[in-house]
């Protein structure tokens, strides 16, 4: 039987989580109140302490270590990535799942992400529905294509704008060489990375906030892949 089947939560472990704050960075467990998310998917499965249980896909995990460790306030953690705690155990799966998951943290952070931003600047929105209307990315190919129209957005955009697509192309790039966890960390920061834009000014809230539910779908997407999906 996988880590994945025999994966149960807890409840009670899961009722005293939602009472503590999840925190920046990993922690050594002495203190069960002292945790990160994925070390609170550890302790709601009855697994060792741990920021990478056995129960749970390493892609995922990848993704909300840096989720986790890049939001600003433990508030945002909390009202964000607590909700995710028990769709998160028992989403280890085979390979093939994991590449899938990786693919899939790309195509948000290029055809939804990147766009999104893009579409703030007059001039740049042509790029934005060039990335809107790519095809769904999920595989090599479609990686390298969407690179190179990330590539043309960002030598037409200001230094200000730079960094959404700097990462959506790394992020290509990686998926590009089969780098699913690379892929889904890229997709994580670019995430946490809005929630830093949500002190600039009231009229970038609404795009952060936007953003922000869609990247908790897209977790909640990855983790309903099943390995007969």
């Amino acid at each position: 039987m996988s880590p994945a089947e025999q994966a149960r939560i807890d409840a009670a472990r899961l009722e005293r989580v939602m009472q503590w704050h999840l925190l920046n960075g990993s922690h050594d467990g002495k203190d069960e109140s002292q945790l990160c998310v994925m070390e609170a998917v550890a302790f709601v499965a009855g697994e060792p302490w741990s920021d990478s249980p056995t129960c749970a896909c390493p892609v995922i995990s990848s993704f909300m270590r840096n989720w986790n460790d890049s939001l600003p306030t433990d508030a945002d953690r909390d009202r964000m990535l607590k909700p995710l705690i028990p769709d998160l155990v028992g989403t280890k799966s085979t390979k093939a799942i994991e590449e899938r998951r990786g693919y899939m943290a790309l195509d948000w952070l290029v055809r939804v992400h990147t766009p999104a931003w893009l579409d703030r600047v007059e001039s740049l929105k042509p790029h934005a529905k060039a990335l809107r209307d790519l095809e769904e990315i999920a595989d090599m190919a479609g990686a390298v294509a969407a690179g190179k129209l990330t590539r043309a957005a960002r030598a037409d955009a200001s230094a200000a704008w730079a960094a959404a697509w700097a990462a959506a192309w790394a992020a290509a790039r990686d998926a590009a060489g089969a780098a699913a966890r690379a892929a889904a960390r890229a997709a994580a920061w670019a995430a946490a990375w809005d929630a830093a834009w949500a002190a600039a000014g009231a009229a970038l809230k609404p795009t952060v906030e936007w953003l922000q539910t869609s990247a908790v779908d897209l977790v909640k997407r990855m983790c309903a892949l099943k390995a007969d999906a």
